[in-house]
């Protein structure tokens, strides 16, 4: 029996074979979106584990130049800061607060250098333009706005920011990426659904005397169905397999061959376990969704 269902579907796969082609092509690329999408949200939760655990804020101290509000009496004076460092020392702050140093105009001055030194901008900055500032680091960086709600506001102090502002925007920017990978794998999924069901109503229709026969001698309906399932299945799980080593050779020679080398201070996706794990996904989805469509489809094919 299992070898006649076999052949059964091969049989069929060579009736259809450009629409069988056609199936294994939309799905390989409706796949290899859904792959590409799951690695980015790797990416991004790796990123923002990353980045978000080591955002400071920063208590900026006024200047002569400051225009806040907060600096009307000029440069902020050493009692001033002496009272924001007791703030972040003080039962209310403390258990929040994992360390903290102060950064000096001549300190700030030479990080600025450090970063654009390159830059013509560097010889119109001097250390006196610069704000002196607290770095503060969080025990749990969630809690930043304790920190800033507290020290907003006192005398001396221009600006309490978390650098984790900064990069919401990236962040933002990728999962709309992401987004759009997910959208169009989803319209691209639904066309290869609909591919599928028009082929295996397209290979029963072109055995419809077999089926009729087999109808006549009492054949099960699952027994008449199984060659048909497999046909989409077996579609599906070729066009599944090409995505996932897809995602399997973007991350090897793309991502770890040519993006780490030129970003060692980040912590890109690999093959174990984001790779893998995206693999493992793209083909479930592609043997399931095919079987599905090819069983729904057959079903109403048969009922006619």
């Amino acid at each position: 029996m299992f070898g006649f269902i076999m052949s059964e579907m091969w049989q069929g796969l060579r009736r259809n074979t450009s629409m069988v082609i056609s199936v294994i092509l939309v799905t390989f690329v409706s796949l290899t979106f859904v792959g590409a999408a799951i690695l980015l949200q790797f990416q991004i939760q790796s990123m923002k584990t990353y980045w978000y655990d080591r955002a400071q804020v920063a208590i900026d101290f006024c200047t002569e130049q400051s225009q806040s509000p907060n600096c009307t009496g000029g440069i902020a004076t050493q009692d001033q800061i002496d009272a924001v460092e007791t703030e972040l020392q003080g039962e209310a702050l403390s258990p929040y607060v994992n360390e903290y140093f102060f950064e000096s105009q001549d300190d700030a001055y030479g990080r600025f250098v450090e970063q654009f030194q390159d830059d013509p901008l560097v010889s119109f900055v001097t250390p006196d333009q610069l704000n002196e500032a607290f770095w503060v680091n969080m025990v749990d960086p969630e809690d930043s706005d304790i920190v800033i709600q507290s020290i907003t506001g006192m005398p001396g102090v221009e600006s309490v920011t978390d650098q984790r502002q900064f990069l919401d925007g990236i962040f933002a920017v990728l999962n709309g990426a992401s987004i759009t990978a997910f959208a169009i794998a989803l319209v691209m999924l639904v066309a290869a659904v609909l591919l599928v069901a028009t082929t295996i109503r397209l290979s029963a229709f072109s055995r419809r005397r077999e089926l009729r026969i087999m109808r006549l001698v009492g054949a099960s309906n699952s027994f008449i169905q199984a060659p048909f399932i497999l046909e989409g299945v077996f579609a599906g799980l070729v066009g599944s397999l090409l995505a996932a080593a897809t995602v399997f050779g973007g991350t090897h020679f793309f991502v770890q061959g040519y993006l780490q080398p030129r970003m060692p201070g980040m912590q890109l996706v690999s093959i174990w376990p984001e790779a893998a794990i995206s693999a493992g996904v793209v083909v479930a989805i592609g043997v399931l969704l095919a079987g599905l469509a090819s069983s729904i489809s057959i079903r109403r094919y048969l009922r006619v």
